[in-house]
């Protein structure tokens, strides 16, 4: 069940942040029996700052479906409707639009069609980098889906951090190194 509240109340507290929030001109009380028996014991909270999406991020996304619609033979307009459906079904976030929604969720879809195309082999026309509002997240996905953070093609770590020699590399515990995932090209 996904409602939009207003926050009436918040408190910090030692174990956490206290909010209270009014669902307005709506009584959900049998509703969340319903699910819970009697108490709703977790949620989640989202929380829009405002901000409006960027003509940046429209760009951002619709460069990335564009490459996704060539790639897939959809037209841009159906590809950006499939993206947009699997979004909201991974996610749980409600139909939105590229023209009016929130800063926060074009850049999680953006997160999202990227991290999409990658995991695909999709090519893209400009670098990962250039395309992305979290820089994180991108360089995340191109090591979880071993592909170049730059062009796309198949990659393969680059540890900014050395194992350093005399390590064995496939005994060493490389979690707390910084690493990217580039192809041989942009490796080398």
């Amino acid at each position: 069940m996904i409602r939009e509240v207003k926050v009436c109340v918040e408190r910090e507290t030692e174990k956490g942040t206290v909010f209270r929030v009014l669902v307005p001109r709506e009584s959900l009380k049998d509703e969340i029996r319903k699910f819970s028996g009697e108490r709703v014991l977790r949620g989640e909270l989202r929380i829009d700052d405002g901000r409006s999406v960027t003509a940046e991020q429209r760009r951002k996304a619709y460069a990335t479906i564009r490459d996704i619609a060539d790639y897939t033979g959809y037209v841009p307009e159906e590809a950006k409707e499939r993206l947009k459906h699997e979004y909201m079904l991974k996610t749980g976030n409600g139909y939105f639009s590229l023209s009016d929604c929130g800063m926060s969720t074009a850049g999680e879809f953006i997160s999202f069609i990227l991290d999409f195309a990658l995991e695909w082999g999709i090519p893209l026309t400009d670098n990962l980098i250039s395309r992305t509002d979290d820089i994180g997240k991108a360089l995340y996905s191109g090591l979880k889906n071993k592909r170049c953070v730059l062009c796309g093609k198949d990659g393969e770590i680059h540890h900014a951090d050395a194992i350093g020699m005399g390590n064995e590399r496939g005994k060493t515990d490389d979690r707390n190194h910084r690493k990217i995932c580039l192809c041989r090209k942009h490796h080398t």
